[in-house]
């Protein structure tokens, strides 16, 4: 028992993934450090709730409604939500009103609440509706290109588009992909070859941080729910 998550990737340029969850018999959760802001739709006891989610920079325990189900939408890094400054939600979020299994409301309007298979098509009509923006200049940026800007006003721009430097970016996704690396049986020293940390301390305390699982535990499957899904090892 514990938290049993699906998550697929997504081919929309807007989207990074979508995700379903249930929790059955947990009531708390190792929450884990991530870049991206997000919705959630999630019903428990016959009731049904919206939220906003944001990024987070530090790994922590976060409660679990219990006997809940959940679909979520991770958007990709340098979207955002045009009502809402991004670093605002950064380690926090909104819950939205009113929401019904139906429909959610979110920046003036009322929206169908999806299901994981039609996830993108809602994030869709909120592109065209202007509701969810992207900033050119960082979208440049992470496709690898150097804008004719200077440094600082990259910064600058990725830091009001995301919430977040570019270096806590970085930082946090490789942290999370060492987690699934090891989870997934790869050595330490492989993983730090890999992902360039200088060595297996500098790999341990990254994960603390953003992780909150030691090696050990993440070779073995140990240290009780968390919010990430490495193929089911870490739910019980």
């Amino acid at each position: 028992m514990g938290l049993r998550f699906e998550t697929r990737r997504s081919d929309s340029a807007w989207v990074d993934s979508v995700w379903t969850c249930t929790s059955e018999r947990v009531t708390a959760m190792t929450s884990v450090a991530g870049p991206r802001w997000g919705l959630v739709f999630w019903e428990q006891d016959g009731r049904a709730h919206a939220d906003v989610t944001g990024p987070e920079t530090r790994t922590g325990t976060a409660p679990v409604p219990e006997g809940a189900t959940f679909t979520g939408i991770e958007f990709a890094v340098g979207t955002s939500l045009r009502a809402v400054p991004m670093p605002a939600l950064v380690d926090g979020g909104i819950g939205l009103p009113d929401a019904t299994r139906r429909t959610f409301r979110l920046d003036g309007g009322r929206w169908e609440t999806p299901g994981p298979d039609d996830a993108e098509a809602l994030v869709e009509r909120l592109v065209r509706a202007g509701i969810v923006v992207r900033d050119p200049l960082v979208a440049a940026v992470l496709r690898g290109h150097r804008p004719a800007v200077s440094g600082r006003t990259v910064e600058r721009r990725f830091r009001a588009a995301t919430g977040l430097t570019r270096g806590a970016v970085r930082q946090i996704e490789r942290a999370r992909t060492a987690a699934e690396l090891l989870a997934a049986g790869d050595p330490a020293a492989d993983v730090v070859a890999k992902l360039d940390y200088f060595d297996e301390p500098h790999l341990a305390r990254a994960l603390r941080a953003y992780v909150g699982r030691t090696v050990g535990q993440l070779r073995e499957g140990g240290g009780g729910p968390i919010a990430l899904d490495l193929d089911q090892r870490l739910t019980s």
